[in-house]
């Protein structure tokens, strides 16, 4: 039968057995901690159009956003070109307001949008 002082030893001596082998696996393995970068763009713009609740407005609207994504989807392609070896988009935004811009005034949307990426380094 084990007794309470043998099985405290044996607990403690795993307990301290393991931290010390995972280190002794993660560097006698030859594994590298992967450089992990947050990259954050924003994207400001003006798209001229009518304003109100029209079919031609919406349209106008729906472009924009899509303008957003496209550069937010660029934006990787870019970043895994210069700098970064993965890169994974983990948020965006996009937000457009009616503004009237210039002399005469020109009718459209002010377009503002951002976006969150995790690259890891080349």
């Amino acid at each position: 039968m084990i007794s309470f002082r043998n099985a405290l030893v044996a607990g403690l001596m795993l307990l301290f057995a393991v931290p010390v082998c995972a280190q002794t696996v993660g560097q006698g393995s030859g594994q590298r901690q992967e450089a992990s970068v947050r990259v954050q763009t924003s994207f400001n713009f003006f798209v001229p159009g009518p304003g109100g609740d029209s079919e031609e407005a919406q349209k106008v609207r729906d472009k924009a956003r899509r303008s957003v994504y496209e550069m937010a989807a660029r934006e990787c392609e870019m970043l895994r070109e210069i700098l970064a070896r993965e890169c994974r988009m983990e948020s965006i935004s996009s937000n457009i307001g009616r503004q009237q811009m210039g002399q005469p005034q020109a009718e459209g949307y002010s377009v503002n949008g951002s976006a969150n990426f995790q690259i890891i380094l080349k």
